[in-house]
């Protein structure tokens, strides 16, 4: 870890307001100039490695709202990851770690295979019956927040049916590599087959190779740093056979990995190469919003937009989306109060951290409820797997899409 990252922050607590635990507790602890005091105290030998110390950090989200609002560009999330993956190198991954970050995440077809059972859970309406009888009450409180976050699958992931190279539609502009993102595939399959639609609508053609692997965000998330780099050296080799104008993913969280795979691979020129091509979908969109605006048809709806972490904070996109919700006629855009504030999902976080994630996610409710929007459009797994589950429960009235999506709705394709 830079010891002058640690040693950059000056205490000014311009982080605080930006902190979504640190909003819920108010303890110098579950803000990121605590954390960030923690661990530079451990790196000077001051403190132990204590499981105390542990819980205090993994009450971090990662949501990098305190980057944005560093005056000094201090992380806090990102060192506090650092240390995870440190410390996690040195002590090595569990069973359970190895078997998913090893031996299932980075293999399509195996993670692909593995979603079978819940698609049959699903079909066969066994889901409902055990929601009405309650059966999951009987099993660990884990268990059944999982079950209840996942929302209708599709019948097939996305991977397996599109074709690896969608033409453009009239004259060619260019071409782009699409990303397809592990999530994205395999439940919000609706959302990328829109993205890729709307790229060939615009005039690229779409290159999807099948056999790119995960971003690397799990590995990243789970302090494995090895497999990270296995997973960004696998996709910069594969995109790196195609001439491809931009990389272009609609996952907010793998766009923030994949542009830091220069970073994983440091010295790598390919890799550092595959980065700066890297594009979230809305940038792509919004360099051609005049070719757009003439193909959209009006909707008359309420809209609002929510922030995702890994695009606003990590990736610095904020404008783009808001402009692309603006072209469509008759939409009502309404700006969302604490747009860019954490929904509480955090990768695994809402899994993890229960009581922390609703209490995030309640705040983000109630904005969405002042808001009077009848939809609610965000572009990142985490953040529509969360906000659909808290919707379906309080707000039923809001619907709640990806970005993609509604502009293809608009688009009537």
């Amino acid at each position: 870890m830079d010891y002058v990252k640690l040693i950059n922050c000056m205490r000014c607590g311009m982080c605080l307001p930006a902190c979504p635990t640190y909003k819920e507790t108010f303890l110098e602890t579950a803000s990121p100039r605590g954390r960030v005091a923690l661990v530079r105290k451990v790196q000077e030998g001051q403190l132990d490695q204590s499981e105390r110390l542990l819980e205090y950090l993994s009450l971090c989200l990662d949501c990098q709202a305190c980057a944005s609002a560093c005056p000094c560009g201090v992380n806090a999330g990102e060192l506090v990851a650092e240390f995870t993956c440190e410390r996690k190198s040195e002590s090595g991954l569990g069973f359970m770690e190895d078997l998913i970050l090893r031996k299932l995440v980075p293999h399509p077809d195996r993670l692909e295979a593995s979603m079978a059972p819940m698609r049959a859970y699903q079909r066969t309406g066994l889901q409902k019956l055990v929601r009405k009888l309650g059966i999951l009450k009987m099993f660990p409180k884990q268990l059944e927040r999982m079950e209840g976050l996942l929302p209708d699958l599709p019948a097939r992931p996305l991977r397996q049916e599109i074709r690896e190279v969608t033409p453009a539609v009239g004259t060619e502009r260019g071409t782009v590599g699409f990303f397809l993102g592990c999530v994205m595939s395999l439940i919000f399959s609706d959302a990328s087959r829109a993205t890729i639609q709307l790229l060939s609508a615009l005039g690229y053609k779409v290159i999807t190779p099948k056999n790119q692997v995960c971003c690397g965000a799990p590995n990243m998330l789970g302090g494995d740093l090895e497999g990270l780099k296995e997973a960004a050296r696998t996709n910069v080799d594969l995109f790196g056979g195609h001439e491809v104008d931009f990389i272009v993913t609609d996952c907010g969280g793998c766009g923030a990995e994949l542009k830091k795979y220069g970073h994983h691979l440091e010295g790598d020129v390919p890799a550092t190469e595959f980065s700066s091509k890297v594009r979230d979908i809305s940038q792509v969109l919004a360099l051609h919003a005049e070719e757009l605006f003439p193909l959209l048809k009006p909707l008359d709806l309420r809209v609002t937009y929510h922030d995702p972490c890994h695009i606003a904070h990590c990736q610095g996109i904020r404008k783009e989306p808001r402009d692309l919700l603006k072209l469509i006629p008759g939409l009502q855009y309404t700006e969302l109060n604490e747009a860019d504030a954490c929904c509480g999902s955090a990768g695994t976080y809402n899994i993890e951290r229960p009581e922390m994630s609703d209490r995030i996610l309640k705040r983000k409710l109630d904005n969405i409820r002042a808001s009077g929007a009848q939809v609610l459009v965000t572009s990142n797994p985490g953040c529509l797997l969360q906000l659909k589950k808290g919707l379906a429960e309080h707000l039923p009235q809001v619907r709640i899409m990806h970005l993609t999506e509604l502009l293809a709705m608009s688009m009537q394709l």
